[in-house]
């Protein structure tokens, strides 16, 4: 691809957005965004994106958060993606479901459950995930590939499984043998250099995943209180 095709898809793909921020960078021919979508600085988006929203629904994409190829978002009300979060691709994150449940009518006639989803700062979400309706996934998390999120993650957890459940913390209580294994790894090739100008805020982010607080979490309670939405009952 030349220069100037390539400087033309970055500038008919950032005026596709409600807001885009400096440096965002398109690796792709298609990239569908209908509705309002919000881009922050330097965030990377792969080829065949969808992300759509309805009625006063907003998908919001903090700095350098990353989306890889054919991954689909859709909003109803807001999905939020913090700093420094990679999602991988074909990963689907829907804010709404159909209610089925206590009605024997069609799906296409019953309500839409529709609740906020908020993904913290410096999270990696594996290829092939799901992420449901009102989950918060905490700063650090890691949602290993082809996951099916159902409930929250805490900060610097591990979540595997159909439906997803927590099988390690990232730091805490690892078994011996997976830390004999994960420190030969980290000796022999080390952790990278940050060079990307973001050693502060990683820092930061760091500290309060540590710390156990969810902000995500406490994002999503803020947005259910704004939005005028009643909380599900914990476990549903």
């Amino acid at each position: 691809m030349n220069s100037l095709t390539r400087i033309w898809r970055q500038w008919n793909h950032r005026r596709k957005f409600a807001a885009c921020g400096k440096k965002c960078s398109f690796r792709g021919r298609f990239l569908e965004i209908d509705g309002h979508v919000e881009l922050g600085d330097y965030c990377k988006i792969r080829n065949n994106v969808i992300m759509r929203t309805s009625g006063d629904g907003k998908i919001i994409l903090d700095t350098y958060a990353g989306i890889s190829y054919n991954c689909f978002f859709e909003a109803r009300t807001v999905i939020k993606i913090g700093r420094f979060t990679g999602i991988a691709e074909f990963t689907v994150i829907r804010d709404t479901n159909h209610a089925v449940i206590g009605t024997a009518d069609h799906w296409r006639l019953t309500p839409y459950i529709s609740l906020p989803i908020v993904i913290g700062d410096a999270c990696m979400i594996s290829s092939n995930c799901y992420i449901s309706p009102g989950v918060a996934i905490g700063d650090g998390a890691v949602v290993a590939q082809h996951s099916v999120v159902t409930r929250d993650i805490g900060p610097y957890e591990v979540w595997a499984g159909n439906p997803a459940r927590k099988i390690s913390h990232r730091t805490q209580g690892v078994p011996d043998s997976m830390q004999r294994r994960y420190q030969a790894l980290l000796d022999k090739f080390g952790v990278r250099e940050n060079r990307h100008g973001f050693k502060e805020e990683a820092e930061a982010i760091k500290e309060t995943a540590e710390s156990g607080v969810n902000r995500a979490a406490e994002e999503r309670d803020r947005l259910l209180v704004e939005l005028g939405i009643e909380a599900p009952d914990a476990g549903q």
